[in-house]
Parts: structure tokens; sequence; C-alpha cells
């Protein structure tokens, strides 16, 4: 019985990422209004029946990993050492973030770029993710202060997580000429909570 649930999940596990890469690829080659759910499911050999098992709107693939946000936030705050600072946590954990294999697509993937691209320039998209940023600013605060309760009052919190969040966006979404890559978020991040150096 595990080994059919273990081939199951696998077997959703891949259409999952079917529809993500097919979604991403139709939105960079026809433009994400010109872009159908049919489509997209043509285009994973699935049904639009199936899509909809997995997305609610075909918005919600270019942003799909956003459910495993919380998970390697925990698993990053877990293993703060005693003297680490929240600076030096926030930096650790941007770290591991931007280096997990648990994405859809590496950071260096050529569908992290365009997905980036397509988040910069498609402006309901750029809207979902502003959201999506101030959600998880918060929740990301709130474990700040719940890591150091004794040093960091709420306002401290929510403005080293808002500079982080901002700083990591801009680098990622305002130069399309460059690339996005770990080195550049890591940069940003450190400039965010260190200042220029």
């Amino acid at each position: 019985m595990s080994d059919r649930l273990g081939l199951r999940e696998r077997k959703k596990r891949r259409t999952k990422q079917a529809l993500i890469e097919a979604a991403i690829r139709l939105f960079d080659e026809k433009g994400y209004d010109d872009t159908t759910v049919a489509e997209i499911a043509a285009a994973a050999e699935v049904s639009p029946a199936t899509f909809f098992n997995y997305f609610s709107a075909k918005d919600e693939v270019v942003f799909a990993d956003d459910v495993l946000y919380d998970g390697l936030l925990q698993e990053a705050f877990a293993g703060r050492s005693a003297d680490e600072q929240p600076e030096d946590l926030l930096l650790r954990t941007i770290h591991q973030l931007s280096t997990a294999d648990a994405w859809s697509f590496p950071f260096d993937h050529e569908l992290t770029r365009i997905r980036a691209r397509l988040i910069a320039t498609v402006p309901p998209l750029r809207a979902g993710a502003l959201l999506r940023n101030a959600s998880l600013q918060q929740r990301l605060a709130h474990a700040l202060r719940e890591a150091y309760p004794e040093e960091l009052d709420a306002l401290h919190a929510a403005a080293l997580t808002g500079a982080l969040i901002g700083a990591i966006d801009a680098a990622m979404h305002s130069d399309l000429d460059r690339e996005p890559t770990t080195d550049v978020v890591l940069q940003a991040a450190e400039i965010a909570l260190r200042g220029r150096r």
C-alpha cells in the first residue's frame, strides 16, 4: 500500500511540475493574457479538469512554490544558534532559501529567470507578488519576534524583514537585463541588513 501511495505522490508531483513548466513557457511565448488554461493543460498533456485539481487559476501556477516557504523558514529558524544575531539568522535563512532543492526549478534555471521577468512585467502577476511578499514579510517578522522575544520589538522585527523582502524583490525584478542569481539575492540581503559595504 505504501508503495502505491509513493507512486501516486510521485505522479502528482510530475503532473504539477509539467503544468508549471508548460504555463511559464506559454506565458513567455504567447503572453500571459493570451494563454488559456486549456492550452496549458494540453501542453502538459493533461485535461483542463486536471489543471484545476492543482490550481484554481492560471496565476497560481507562477506562484506554485509559495506553499514551501513556511516549511523552509521553520527549518532555517530551527537551526539557530544561541549567539546568532537577528541579521545573521535572516542572512543564513535567505541563503538556505535560495539554495534549497525543494523549489520547482533551481535558482539559475531558465524558467526561474522567465518567471522573474513575468512577475516584473505582467501587472496581475506583479500585484500578486506584492501581496504574497507582504504576507511572507509578516510571517517572517512574527517568526523573528518569536526567536528573539527579549531583543526585538514588533517594529524592529517588521523593519528588518521589510527591508530584507523589499531589497530582494528589487534585486529580482528591477533590472531585467541582469539575470537574477543567488549572489545578487545575497548581496541585496546583505545591503538591506548591514548597509553598504
